[in-house]
């Protein structure tokens, strides 16, 4: 190793040489492989063992079982659309390999375009090339469909990267998660790439590959859709029964034709009861969800893998425990109204069955407790998890055209952080200037 960094050392562009605006990309592979020999003599920021670089690579690190289930899982359901899956198990190297060659460009792709504009502004602005990217580059794979275009990713990680960092000064000043930024610009911006039945599952144009049924994970209620407007129906044909009733009631000379019209219209309820039952059936099995053998955003269907990464953050302490059960209590909350007051379908769904659907599991581990974009204050932070899981399962049932609540509730929230913060610091500051008032009296 002492050799390598001697090696590296050579190559250092000087900074009264013609190279000089180069020397923030050596810094950055440097200090990717090397904690700096520096050390700060005056100032105010103090340092323990472990820099930025080594506590994003933590991050990394946590995102590996994501990662490589999603691979698999990748890998099964393409066999699954031809027919030739089996048991989830089987044919484990095929699966695998399918899934890693699918989804590595994905991987490629971000960091390279990702940290192509990091270099850029850093060359540019003359500063050392910043940290953040080094999760985020794993991240926005992992929260996409396995379909999406290369080129696609590319376009929506240079306008995340540039809008919603660059421009707020770069690492450390952005007010909204890169990785969830990405996802949102793909998502408004092509939706028929990011949602619906087809998308969750590799290869489907191949030859012989048929349409597989099934939710994604990143929009669990997705395919119900239909249901949903369902639903309205029935509402609708029900209030034109109550009218038709009243009608017949005042012009009894019309019974006849209005009860054949009573009729017609409870016919359409009843079919309509029966596509709302087969879509609710659709539903994957709590097992099915908690395991992760569900289609879905690569890194985001198994909550095993995803456990296994919050146990890792945790244990380092790099990830706020607070901000991740409030997350996780939000969202038991809303469903248990849900159960409560339900007067459809949707609402109906067991509470841990919701949490252990789509990207919930996902966001509450990964992007709510994004330290730069969260709330700052203890207390704030229980606040902000507590809504932003609350919202998201409120967005993922009433909203149709967000199936999906969890990325819009954390961008959302992530925009509000600063002002939860404001008020509780403002609040603490009421609360002590009381007591000095008290004691002076």
């Amino acid at each position: 190793m002492k050799s390598i960094e001697k090696t590296l050392r050579k190559f250092e562009p000087k900074h009264d040489s013609k190279w000089a605006k180069l020397h923030p990309a050596w810094d950055a592979f440097y200090t990717f492989l090397f904690t700096p020999g520096e050390t700060t003599i005056k100032g105010s920021h103090i340092r323990d063992g472990i820099d930025l670089k080594r506590t994003m690579f933590t991050v990394i690190v946590a995102l590996i079982p994501c990662l490589l289930f999603g691979m698999y899982n990748t890998g099964h359901w393409h066999y699954a659309s031809l027919g030739e899956a089996g048991e989830f198990m089987d044919n484990f190297t095929d699966k695998f390999l399918y899934g890693a060659l699918r989804t590595l460009p994905l991987v490629v792709v971000s960091y390279g375009v990702g940290l192509g504009v990091e270099f850029i502004f850093a060359i540019k602005n003359g500063h050392a090339v910043q940290e953040g990217f080094l999760v985020s580059g794993m991240l926005i794979p992992l929260c996409l469909p396995v379909d999406v275009p290369l080129w696609m990713v590319a376009v929506a990680v240079v306008f995340a990267v540039v809008i919603g960092k660059e421009v707020f000064g770069g690492t450390g000043m952005n007010i909204v998660n890169i990785a969830l930024t990405t996802r949102a610009f793909l998502f408004i911006g092509y939706p028929t790439m990011m949602s619906g039945d087809k998308v969750w599952v590799g290869g489907l144009g191949e030859k012989g590959a048929k349409i597989a049924d099934g939710f994604s994970g990143a929009t669990p209620l997705g395919d119900l859709a239909t249901a949903a407007s369902v639903h309205d129906e029935n509402v609708v044909a029900l209030d034109k029964i109550v009218v038709l009733k009243e009608k017949m009631a005042s012009m009894p000379e019309l019974k006849d034709q209005l009860v054949a019209k009573i009729e017609a219209l409870e016919v359409i309820i009843a079919g309509n009861t029966e596509v709302v039952a087969s879509k609710i059936g659709m539903l994957p099995s709590l097992w099915d969800s908690l395991f992760g053998s569900i289609m879905g955003s690569i890194g985001e269907t198994s909550v095993f893998a995803i456990g296994i990464g919050a146990i890792i953050l945790l244990f380092t302490g790099i990830a706020s425990w607070r901000i991740m059960l409030s997350f996780i209590a939000g969202g038991l909350v809303m469903g248990f109204l849900f159960n409560w007051w339900g007067d459809n379908p949707f609402m109906d769904v067991n509470p841990l069955h919701q949490l252990a659907l789509g990207g919930f599991a996902f966001g509450a581990v990964f992007m709510i407790t994004d330290p730069v974009t969260g709330a700052q204050t203890n207390k704030g932070k229980f606040i902000y998890g507590f809504l932003a899981g609350f919202f998201a399962l409120f967005v993922r049932v009433f909203n149709t055209a967000f199936p999906e609540g969890v990325m819009m509730s954390i961008l959302f929230f992530n925009v509000l952080a600063p002002l939860i913060d404001h008020y509780v610091i403002q609040g603490n500051v009421k609360r002590r200037l009381k007591r000095v008032k008290t004691k002076t009296v």
